[in-house]
């Protein structure tokens, strides 16, 4: 946490549209990929890992005079007998890549790891037929839940959302499924330093109880990124809801919202496609040849 303010004078040198590329992601997701982080040449540059494999990120900092720094980051590899690996990396790095070493590079699209961005405006009038089904929910929503409220997440309700966090997960069998279970975790993290991470939230009650939440923050000058919607699973309608209230109370006055990847998972992309994105923010796994 200490630092935040480091890190989003670095995110700020230049628009970056990859979600994963700012503190919050960051540090929410520190623990689960082992993130590291120095500082090379007016660059921040971080280094991951999942399982077995290891890679960095691409470095973060001015728009020209990368070169050093990915000769560092290949030198690193290099003395730890590692292969050469640099994920989640935005197309105009990808290109500053093949000027620094033409044609030396495999470079290949991370399709599970693109981003779904939106203009925020349809997200929260949800006008035309494409977005029928989406109304026929909410409607059915307000007519089965009357009693529901739309708040703004503020410290007083971090606990609740918690709890439901942990009942979602009761009901998913997060404790048995890794990835699930590294989700938790990095929720949690985020509402326990809800305060000092300074983003903004919205939730759902039913009868009182918090039923759903999401937050997220500006990404850039005219995009927002929705880090997390989580709601109730067994409750129709609630996560058209709270997409669409979210937006409406926190977003009008930016063009669009990023709304991360799909992972790879058949229905968390079906849901993305269904609110028919503007574009996709495409995102290159870099090796050697």
């Amino acid at each position: 946490m200490a630092q935040k303010a480091l890190f989003d004078q670095y995110f700020r040198q230049r628009r970056y549209e990859n979600a994963h590329l700012n503190f919050t992601n960051l540090f929410m997701w520190r623990n689960i990929y082992s993130i590291k982080w120095t500082e090379v040449n007016g660059y921040l540059v971080f280094k991951a890992g999942y399982g077995n494999q290891q890679f960095f990120l691409q470095p973060i900092g001015p728009a020209e005079g990368a070169n050093p720094v990915l000769e560092a980051m290949a030198a690193h590899f290099r003395e730890q007998n590692l292969p050469f690996i640099i994920r989640g990396m935005e197309k105009f790095m990808v290109d500053a890549l093949e000027k620094w070493r033409p044609g030396q590079f495999e470079l290949n699209g991370d399709r599970d790891n693109y981003d779904y961005v939106y203009h925020s405006k349809d997200l929260i009038e949800l006008k035309g037929r494409k977005y029928h089904s989406k109304k026929n929910h909410i409607n059915s929503f307000r007519r089965n839940y009357s009693d529901h409220q739309y708040m703004a997440l503020t410290p007083e309700w971090v606990p609740h959302c918690i709890e439901n966090q942990l009942e979602w997960c009761r009901k998913k069998g997060c404790d048995d499924d890794p990835t699930l279970r590294g989700e938790r975790d990095a929720i949690i993290e985020v509402l326990t330093h809800w305060t000092e991470l300074n983003l903004k939230g919205g939730l759902i009650t039913i009868g009182g109880k918090v039923e759903a939440f999401t937050f997220g923050e500006p990404l850039n000058s005219d995009t927002a990124v929705i880090h997390v919607e989580k709601a109730n699973p067994d409750i129709r309608g609630v996560y058209p809801v709270i997409n669409q209230k979210f937006c409406e109370n926190a977003w009008q006055q930016l063009t669009y919202i990023n709304r991360e990847e799909d992972m790879g998972l058949e229905g968390l992309r079906k849901a993305k496609e269904s609110y028919y994105p503007v574009h996709m923010v495409e995102k290159f796994v870099v090796t050697f040849k």
